[in-house]
């Protein structure tokens, strides 16, 4: 699977970031085509405290072809447009190559 990340940092107003980002961008990010899975991460800090990530937003395809194609849908466009009208400064983006792997969970001693 190929997937686009959005990493935030603090937003100086978390009610009004967490309002437009629910209403603005979350609904019309959703309606990509050939979306097939989406994850949500909100920090809540790291091994030394505070982190400057806010939140990550990733959106998962089947490959890089079904992402690059739904960058340029007119959804998501019209979600790129969303999102740079209130996160500009505040979001990176990245393509990657997802893998994943389930692990078993090791016994408990008793």
């Amino acid at each position: 699977m190929h997937k686009l990340m959005l990493v935030f940092r603090p937003p100086q107003d978390p009610t009004a970031f967490e309002q437009r980002w629910s209403e603005e961008f979350v609904p019309l990010a959703e309606k990509m085509p050939g979306l097939r899975r989406v994850a949500l991460a909100r920090t809540y800090g790291g091994p030394r405290g505070p982190t400057e990530v806010y939140l990550v937003h990733e959106f998962y395809f089947e490959d890089a072809e079904a992402l690059r194609l739904a960058m340029t849908s007119s959804e998501g466009v019209e979600a790129g447009r969303a999102l740079m009208g209130f996160a500009a400064r505040q979001v990176s983006l990245a393509f990657a190559e997802h893998l994943e792997e389930e692990r078993p969970i090791p016994a408990r001693a008793a």
